[in-house]
Parts: structure tokens; sequence; C-alpha cells
């Protein structure tokens, strides 16, 4: 034998240990924007919670369905997003979604029964 034992804890050949390998599942899920997000507040001591968006307008979960919260959507960086606000994210795109479909369901309702002309 050269040593070199392959443990039965599942971890891969390629070399990482066991302590890599317990952690590289959560890190893989940060992304790059999140990790810098979180760091910049370690180094000045603020808590690692975004406030400022608070500070900034109304939020994604207060507006309104329609053009602006589309265009907010669009305009969104998901990667740097962190956990709380992809939450957000998500359920406005829901919203969005639904009031959309209400949208549809009326033109067509419209197109097969239409009105007097």
């Amino acid at each position: 034998m050269n040593g070199m034992q392959t443990p039965s804890s599942g971890v891969p050949a390629s070399g990482a240990t066991a302590s890599e390998s317990r952690h590289a599942g959560p890190l893989k899920a940060m992304s790059p924007g999140v990790v810098d997000y979180l760091f910049r507040q370690l180094v000045t001591g603020k808590t690692p919670e975004d406030t400022q968006w608070e500070q900034e307008g109304i939020s994604l979960s207060a507006q309104p369905e329609g053009a602006e919260l589309a265009r907010r959507l669009a305009e969104t960086d998901i990667d740097a997003l962190t956990p709380v606000e992809l939450f957000h994210y998500v359920r406005a795109a829901q919203r969005l979604a639904t009031w959309a479909e209400g949208l549809r369901q009326a033109a067509v309702g419209r197109y097969c029964h239409p009105g007097p002309v």
C-alpha cells in the first residue's frame, strides 16, 4: 500500500479532505456578490443583514404589480442577492406572474365573448 486510502466517507478521489468536502456545500451556494457583501460587513463591523434597501425606496415586496415591478425584476442581478432578498425576489415574481395571468384571462374572455361594437 502507498499510504493513500480512500475513506468510506465518500470524499471524492480528487484529493479533497473531509473538511473541504464537508464545507463545500453551503459555500458553493453563495454567489460572489453575497460573499463580497458579507466580507465588507464583517470588515466594517456591521451586521451581516442588508438594511440599506429600506432607505432607498419601496421594497420589491411592497412594489405594486405592473410595469415598474417587471422592470425592477428584469434589472436585478439575482447572483448578488442575499438569501432573504432572493426569497422576496421570487415572491415578487410570483405576484407579477399572477397579475399578468389575470390580464391574459380577461383579454381571452373579451376575445371569446366580444361586446357590442
